[in-house]
């Protein structure tokens, strides 16, 4: 089946009344990670500083030259006003700056937020942050503890109910639904470990088959161990500015192109149902606003905390027809160098994931391909990606097409 098949609907859009604000109105233009793994030696605070410091570094900048910051959410720093430490601790007087708490979709939601702010005259350089020490700096009590954190406070955590089973509920119900097979799930979690072998900085360094995943310890029917994403400590940082600002930077911009939100619900107890959701909306914005479609993407990074979330996303993204998401994975086609590859850097299941850090990655790897950056990992001619990211269980959205020159 041709590319132009797999990745039809929707192919080509034009702006269709969407506000065309943001097209190439912002670009990244200094990207940094920490240190990944089992970092006992370092805060959550620490690897925010550390990544910050690197995508400062990347984009050829002072701090001082730094007016906007954002940042995400932490559970294992005490501090209440998390930027505004951050900023103490980097030394920096932000003008612009905030906190956004849309779970895993945060990162994108960030840079939603930046791009506003570049364009609206409320800061000129904006660092986007996030990170926390989840790895060493949490206990497996309070981990676990953790886990019932997006369930309904009245109607779902009192019973128990953890992250992992909220995401099974979905993974059976697409399954009898589509038809989605449990070793098409398993092949996405071999595919981005086969990713994250060619990562310098991924924390998973060995080899995994299907046949491995499937093998795995079980967690919460369908998901295996190896069907859940890490728990790290790591950070990441981006930096965000005008076009016109950035001719005085020395590194290579990448274009904003479109962006789309959606947020139908908060707690999977109130979702109109378990396999439709944000992502089809937030794209069908991002799309518009870019004046692009599915077919013109080069590759992908879809927030994967679990084996069954990139493939819902392929498919409401336009990527891949209603079940068929999965076999794009088992044939070999989302790898590097296939059709379209997906998470190159290894994603949340075997890069690096700890909070809002997981999505943020995903942007850092998609600015380093567009600029030719990514090394053994790197996609040909890549000119076009697209970001999504998922906050709660499935429930709040937000799609990002950036480009490598204005378009």
């Amino acid at each position: 089946m041709s590319a132009s098949t797999i990745r039809s609907r929707g192919s080509g859009r034009k702006d269709q009344g969407c506000s065309m604000t943001l097209r190439n109105k912002a670009v990244i233009v200094g990207v940094g990670e920490s240190d990944i793994g089992k970092l006992p030696h370092m805060t959550g605070l620490g690897l925010n500083a550390q990544a910050a410091r690197r995508a400062i570094a990347d984009a050829g900048i002072s701090h001082t030259e730094i007016d906007g910051l954002l940042t995400a959410y932490s559970f294992t720093e005490p501090y209440f006003m998390l930027g505004s430490v951050l900023a103490e601790y980097l030394g920096i007087a932000p003008t612009f700056g905030g906190s956004i708490i849309v779970g895993g979709a945060s990162p994108t939601v960030m840079l939603h937020h930046a791009a506003n702010a570049i364009i609206s005259g409320s800061a000129e350089v904006v660092l986007v942050c996030a990170g926390e020490n989840r790895a060493t700096g949490m206990s497996r009590d309070e981990t676990v503890a953790a886990m019932t954190a997006v369930g309904h406070p009245y109607f779902e955590a009192p019973y128990g109910v953890g992250i992992p089973s909220l995401y099974a509920m979905v993974a059976n119900a697409y399954m009898a639904k589509y038809g989605t097979k449990r070793e098409e799930m398993a092949a996405v979690a071999a595919n981005t470990r086969a990713n994250a072998l060619k990562h310098p900085n991924a924390q998973m360094k060995t080899p995994l088959s299907v046949e491995d995943v499937l093998a795995s310890k079980p967690i919460s029917d369908p998901l295996n161990m190896y069907d859940c994403c890490l728990i790290s400590d790591a950070g990441g940082a981006f930096i965000v500015t005008s076009p016109e600002r950035a001719k005085d930077m020395p590194g290579k911009p990448v274009y904003l192109a479109g962006i789309g939100e959606s947020h139908p619900y908060e707690h999977l107890i109130s979702a109109p149902n378990l396999t439709e959701f944000g992502a089809g909306k937030s794209s069908e914005l991002a799309y518009s606003m870019a004046g692009l479609g599915p077919r013109d993407m080069d590759l992908a990074m879809l927030y994967d905390c679990f084996s069954i979330v990139p493939i819902i996303e392929m498919e409401e993204l336009g990527l891949a027809p209603r079940g068929q998401a999965g076999a794009f994975f088992a044939e070999g086609r989302a790898a590097i160098g296939g059709e379209l590859p997906v998470n190159t850097h290894g994603g949340m299941l075997s890069h690096a994931h700890a909070g809002a850090v997981g999505g943020l990655m995903a942007i850092i790897e998609a600015v380093r391909q567009l600029r030719g950056e990514a090394g053994e990992r790197q996609t040909r001619g890549a000119g076009a990606a697209i970001v999504h990211g998922e906050g709660g269980i499935l429930s709040s959205h937000c799609t990002a097409i950036l480009t490598s020159e204005a378009r």
